[in-house]
């Protein structure tokens, strides 16, 4: 049997100590950085400030800390995570100096110190998380599971658990009475009846019961006891998996558990302005140094061939509203190109106009959607009307993507799923990853995904065509 290493379980603290090393050196960098702060007399840097500052730091990884444990966290989330430490702690800090009388320090050497600390803690939460994968990856720090249930919602975390070796699961066990199920998985090991022998005989740390309660109660409470006295972590899968995908919390009324439907992030004014205000921002930006960029475009695509710079068509928007969509001429003017779409080779596309699309140049117009507010910098691409009235039809939750904002790029695009979609499953897995943008979006993963665009575009794509 192969070992789990024996320093896997002393991750979070080996990182946690990390971490306050990290707070107390970036406080001493601001502390040499203005020479003045080192004379007698200054309250900022005082032994009491030196006390504070770290009681503020355990204080917030008491909250936050559980970043270094979580086997499935995206790295966007994990710099939101290192905001929100960076926030709590400054509040904390300066309460706690106020109260011992040293509030003399000037607002912007504060500002300086905080602003460091996120950039260098974001920084190593993310690096600490590519380690602990990389750990992983050589056998280490896993958990052992077993998953119970074989229908749609097991299959799925199945999937899910080996998607990343990464993430540490290592599925030792799977059973089901169902004796199609044995398909699903390579591990599989039996029927419910089996499940308590083999937790007997072989190390088990986490089980995952995704059978459903509804139909079979009796089956999860024995699964429950199994768990219990073999002392193995138990986890149920909720049913609901099968048909929604949206996020839930955990609530309670009184001693009952409730879930609790998140709402879309965007549906938050504050996350609606951050978001808005950044696009105002990159657009506003983008259209003033447009002009070095259109002129020589401009000549190259009237050279190529006959007929405007700018192509102009209609798109579904938000909420399914028609709007012109602005482009580079990269065909030559033909009668299909509103219902036609462009393929691999396609002889529609001139030489000039095949490198504007490759290197996604094209797209650049549509930064005066995004300034008029019909787009956004990141969100789902905006279809045809023909290919909207069409998949609509086709694919369910289809019209979900256009709850937000379409974007210059997406999600989807970001992940593989751009250019020409011959089979209906290509639509439907750019939908799936359209939705789950509109239900995870962050600030963070916008950047994420703004930053892989440009890398994509810079190496180049087989699907941009």
């Amino acid at each position: 049997m192969k070992s789990k290493g024996r320093y896997g379980q002393f991750v979070r603290w080996i990182f946690s100590l990390i971490d306050i090393i990290i707070v107390n050196l970036v406080f001493l960098a601001s502390m040499m950085w203005h020479s003045e702060s080192l004379q007698p007399g200054n309250e900022l840097y005082t032994r009491p400030m030196w006390l504070v500052l770290n009681v503020a730091m355990v204080v917030c990884l008491y909250f936050y800390s559980n970043v270094h444990e979580r086997r499935v966290f995206y790295a966007e989330k994990v710099v939101g995570q290192a905001l929100k430490l960076v926030l709590t702690h400054a509040g904390i800090f300066i309460t706690l100096a106020s109260m011992l009388g040293s509030s003399e320090a000037p607002w912007q050497r504060v500002l300086w110190f905080y602003v460091t600390f996120f950039v260098v803690l974001a920084t190593w939460w993310v690096i600490s998380r590519q380690l602990v994968k990389l750990y992983r990856n050589r056998g280490l720090n896993f958990k052992r599971v077993i998953v119970i249930g074989g229908g749609t919602v097991g299959v799925r975390l199945i999937n899910e658990m080996l998607a990343d070796q990464g993430y540490g699961y290592h599925i030792v066990g799977f059973f089901d009475n169902n004796p199609k199920a044995r398909s699903a998985s390579a591990a599989y090991q039996g029927t419910l009846d089996d499940v308590e022998a083999f937790v007997k005989t072989h190390q088990v740390d986490e089980m995952f019961c995704a059978v459903p309660d509804i139909e079979d109660n009796q089956n999860v409470s024995r699964m429950i006891r199994i768990a219990d006295n073999n002392a193995v972590d138990f986890y149920y899968v909720p049913q609901f998996g099968r048909t929604v995908t949206r996020q839930f919390e955990l609530q309670s009324v009184g001693d009952i558990p409730i879930l609790a439907v998140h709402p879309y992030p965007l549906k938050n004014p504050i996350n609606r302005l951050v978001k808005r205000s950044f696009d105002l921002l990159l657009s506003t930006v983008a259209l003033i140094l447009s002009p070095l960029v259109i002129i020589p475009i401009a000549i190259g695509i009237k050279l190529s061939s006959p007929g405007p710079i700018f192509f102009v068509q209609k798109r579904t928007g938000y909420r399914g509203q028609a709007f012109n969509c602005y482009k580079f001429r990269t065909m030559r003017v033909n009668p299909d190109s509103d219902t036609l779409q462009a393929t691999k080779g396609d002889p529609r596309v001139t030489k000039f106009g095949n490198f504007l699309r490759r290197s996604s140049i094209d797209e650049l117009p549509q930064f005066y959607n995004v300034w008029r507010g019909e787009m956004s910098i990141v969100g789902p691409r905006p279809h045809m009307v023909a290919q909207t009235e069409m998949y609509s039809e086709l694919i369910d939750k289809y019209m979900l993507r256009h709850t937000i904002k379409p974007g210059i790029t997406g999600w989807a695009q970001v992940r593989g799923y751009r250019g020409q979609t011959e089979e209906l499953w290509q639509m439907e897995k750019r939908v799936e990853y359209d939705v789950w943008y509109a239900e995870n979006w962050t600030f963070f993963l916008d950047l994420k995904i703004i930053f892989r665009t440009v890398w994509n575009a810079l190496k180049g794509e087989d699907n941009a065509y």
